[in-house]
């Protein structure tokens, strides 16, 4: 996932390290290094034109021919003539206990889906939804669509030089469908029947059914060898694949660990992709790093000293306040913001509404009318912010206004089964913006809290039976509690009482995996192309399934409909048909109370630092400079120094 905008220390990612990537959803972010934006769709209508007519072919799209020919030559926001060389330390927050990232227990460290994993496709940064070769040289979708079958690079190695055959494919795919892995990936390919070898060179993935995006999705399979889990001379099974350095594809291997405080990656002088298209211009420094910290400012001013090169900025105070000093005065260190097209999802405070406090809508309603967002953007964020108003914030995908005829011939046959309110104008955040108020909010509130069975006495809002309203915000970062603090003030207003748990990263996650929570803050991140992600986000079968993405406990047999209408519609109309509908179905139940956006990263660097000079559309700032940037030859020799002295 995306780190949430305040604070600078995200809650762990199911892959068990905090994604770096702003693009789609849940297990797209934790794909992200692997098919960064084949799931990063933009405005495109679901439907592959690069036809199983034409046989094999380079790449795929959704909506339209690639945009990339079959003689490109690289990536446009990438340079073919970029220098290699030298190091780049990063940070992360928190810590880490495994080397392996596709279990649910522990937590992996930073840099190790994006640096050594690679898929059978990879998909661009500046178009939609789409599909080029990597470990696979072309693909061939079946006529009828309940296939694509993908030919493998016979240059492609792991990194301890066994060729990648089709049978480490069926491996890897096999191994993270199975209960040893987090479950996140069975969910996502939930309508894959199985994976078929062909021969050495070629593998068929066979489908249950059709699904507009199931034959991009297969792409993304993060491929990796049998012998990762027998390094010591025995088979271990895979959740026992811990500390194990991992044996797969990519560009890096591991040179040093320091667990739970340090990662060392390094490039391989060997990589079997170096020149292939879409690696052409990428990963060009030797050495990648990274360095953890427990503390956000202590982490801030480890940058100004030196520590690190590059830092992706999410608290508005932060870059308001503490990027200053005499590096930044003299061009040592360079602080911009980088303009995206990035689609915003909604973060926002969720509801756990398997907790009996928050099962009633109009409770929900209530709490959320207590956030003064205009109030918090002027005195808190410096107004960086603008509020989200939906699940897909930013793409043609919100719904607006009250449903048109398209969107209730949906609707409509599962009326008895929906509120009234679906089908009137859909809610919009409430606002403090003359002539609204906080207090007329809040006697809003308190009417609906009333008519809930929630009064206010002896000291408290109470039940019928005078249980007082009480509940938890479960924060990973004590960023957040400046950011609850007025909220529950607010709430205290009305006799609620909040708490707030700040966790480390450990029991944080095990705290949200089990869904032992009141309340947490999370960004479901989205495209203009939503997909399989919102199986495990909001279908009934995900609310039960520890590890899961169902972090409100969704059970509505209306969120499961429009949901598996989303995954078979046969046009872009009918995709944004039926999203505005879900969309439209979950704000009224009211099961967030959403936060903020803005369209740019916030990054600062240290000088030497080249990018390319062309802005990828879709993307996040860290991913793309660790993928594309380099030093340039006047600190070649420094960037060659200071990876010296970090070695040692």
């Amino acid at each position: 996932m995306m780190s949430p905008l305040e604070t600078p220390m995200p809650p762990p990612s199911r892959d068990g390290h905090q994604r770096g990537w702003a693009a789609t959803t849940a297990l797209r972010g934790l794909i992200g290094g692997l098919c960064i934006s084949a799931c990063m769709a933009a405005d495109a209508a679901p439907t592959a034109r690069a036809s199983a007519d034409t046989g094999f072919t380079h790449g795929l799209a959704l909506g339209d021919k690639p945009r990339y020919g079959p003689d490109f030559t690289h990536f446009r926001y990438a340079d073919p003539n970029a220098p290699k060389g030298g190091e780049l330390r990063l940070s992360a927050m928190g810590t880490f206990d495994k080397l392996n990232p596709f279990t649910l227990k522990g937590i992996a460290a930073r840099g190790v889906s994006e640096l050594m994993f690679e898929s059978l496709t990879i998909g661009s940064l500046d178009e939609p939804m789409s599909a080029y070769g990597l470990l696979a040289k072309d693909m061939m979708l079946a006529r009828d669509r309940m296939s694509i079958t993908f030919r493998l690079r016979p240059e492609a190695r792991f990194s301890n030089g066994d060729p990648v055959t089709a049978e480490d494919v069926k491996f890897s795919f096999d191994t993270l469908r199975s209960k040893a892995a987090s479950p996140i990936w069975r969910n996502y390919w939930a309508d894959v029947r199985d994976a078929e070898v062909i021969d050495r060179q070629t593998i068929r993935f066979n489908f249950l059914k059709k699904n507009r995006e199931l034959h991009m999705i297969v792409g993304s399979v993060p491929v990796f060898s049998r012998k990762w889990g027998s390094q010591q001379g025995t088979e271990k099974p895979f959740e026992q694949w811990v500390q194990d350095h991992p044996i797969a594809s990519g560009p890096y291997v591991i040179d040093r660990v320091d667990l739970g405080k340090s990662i060392r990656f390094r490039r391989q002088k060997n990589y079997w992709a170096e020149t292939i298209p879409s690696r052409k211009g990428q990963f060009n420094f030797d050495v990648i790093s990274f360095r953890y910290y427990k503390d956000e400012f202590a982490r801030i001013e480890a940058f100004k000293a030196g520590e690190f090169d590059f830092v992706h900025e999410n608290a508005a105070k932060n870059w308001a306040r503490s990027y200053i000093g005499s590096k930044f005065s003299n061009g040592s260190l360079i602080k911009t913001e980088l303009p995206n097209a990035n689609a915003q999802g909604l973060q926002a405070f969720y509801f756990n509404i398997r907790r009996p406090q928050f099962a009633d809508v109009r409770v929900r309603q209530a709490i959320g009318l207590a956030l003064d967002y205009e109030w918090m953007n002027r005195q808190l964020f410096y107004n960086q912010y603008k509020r989200s108003p939906s699940y897909f914030t930013n793409t043609l995908m919100a719904a607006t206004g009250s449903p048109g005829e398209d969107e209730l011939k949906l609707l409509n046959p599962m009326r008895d089964r929906l509120s009234p309110a679906v089908f009137g104008d859909v809610p919009l955040p409430p606002d403090t913006n003359p002539p609204h108020s906080l207090r007329d909010n809040l006697r809003q509130a308190r009417a609906l809290l009333e008519a809930a069975g929630w009064t206010y006495r002896d000291g408290a809002l109470r039940n019928a039976k005078g249980q007082p309203f009480e509940f938890e915000v479960l924060l990973s970062s004590r960023t957040w509690e400046r950011i609850v603090a007025p909220f529950s003030r607010n709430l205290a207003k009305l006799g609620i009482s909040v708490k707030v748990r700040v966790t480390d990263t450990s029991l944080y996650k095990k705290r949200v995996d089990d869904y032992d929570y009141d309340m947490i803050v999370h960004w479901y991140l989205s495209s203009q192309s939503p997909g399989n992600e919102l199986v495990f986000r909001f279908t009934s079968s995900a609310a039960d399934e520890l590890g899961a993405d169902n972090f409100i406990g969704v059970k509505d047999p209306a969120v499961d409909a429009l949901i598996n209408r989303i995954l078979s519609v046969e046009s872009r109309e009918q995709l944004v048909t039926a999203t505005r509908a879900l969309d439209r179905v979950l704000r009224t139940g009211f099961y967030a109370i959403p936060h903020w956006h803005n369209n740019v990263h916030r990054v600062a660097y240290r000088n030497g630092l080249k990018a390319p000079t062309t802005l990828p559309d879709y993307y996040h700032s860290e991913d793309w400079v660790v993928a594309s940037w380099w030093w340039d030859s006047s600190t070649q020799s420094a960037a060659a120094r200071l990876s010296g002295e970090t070695s040692r």
